[in-house]
């Protein structure tokens, strides 16, 4: 069975909805229960047996940088920068694939902003051999949104026989782990557009009938916006 050398973190963004705590923290190193967000998110990658790490940065980026440097995970960490202009989270994607080898086709990609547990290595490793098994471009985490901590939260998808579309009921959420294969990008995008919203490439693959969903049976604690975040402290 093929396994994954890989896992991309997404840590460029602006983290907004957490202003204004994320003002002059980056979203990643907001911490739970004294663990960074970022940290928490290494430490299941390498739970899973993944040794290389590559994320990507753009704004508070000397921040992050400083935290990897400083905390010394003794794992393969590379910094991706997003450049002059944010690439959003497709582009991201996109250009940290960029600099990996032609050998690698197949991807772990995290958010950070879930609070990512031991319980998770069983469901992942099950969403990798399900991922393999079946061939597919992009396989996506979700799950039901009774069991997510925010119950504002809206589904992002509909799921039946592990194929996601969008309907009137999406009643699961994309957990904010996936599997991506190279030519789920090259296939959709030309190499010259780099600024793009996976939201993009899932709805493509959704018109194509091939977007593919694993369920986890985690409960769900995703940092939304300041409120929850607020909320969860007092929960750990």
């Amino acid at each position: 069975m093929k396994n994954i050398d890989t896992a991309f973190i997404l840590c460029a963004g602006f983290g907004k909805r957490l202003n204004p705590l994320t003002q002059n923290i980056p979203k990643p190193l907001l911490k739970i229960d004294n663990l960074t967000l970022l940290e928490n998110t290494i430490n299941l990658v390498k739970n899973l047996g993944i040794k290389k790490i590559k994320l990507n940065t753009f704004f508070l980026k000397d921040k992050i940088q400083y935290f990897i440097e400083k905390k010394n995970f003794k794992l393969d960490v590379k910094i991706i920068e997003d450049g002059e202009k944010i690439l959003d989270t497709g582009g991201g994607i996109s250009n940290m694939i960029k600099f990996s080898p032609e050998s690698e086709k197949d991807f772990l990609v995290f958010n950070p902003d879930t609070i990512w547990d031991t319980d998770y290595i069983e469901t992942i490793n099950n969403m990798i051999q399900f991922h393999f098994s079946n061939y597919y471009k992009n396989t996506l985490l979700v799950v039901d949104k009774n069991l997510s901590f925010d119950k504002n939260l809206k589904g992002d998808f509909s799921f039946n026989n592990n194929k996601l579309i969008k309907n009137s009921r999406n009643d699961y959420i994309f957990t904010g782990c996936q599997i991506i294969n190279r030519k789920a990008l090259s296939e959709t995008f030309s190499q010259s557009i780099d600024n793009f919203s996976i939201l993009k490439i899932w709805d493509t693959l959704i018109s194509r009938k091939s977007l593919f969903g694993f369920e986890s049976k985690n409960k769900f604690n995703h940092v939304t916006n300041l409120e929850i975040y607020k909320k969860l402290l007092k929960n750990y």
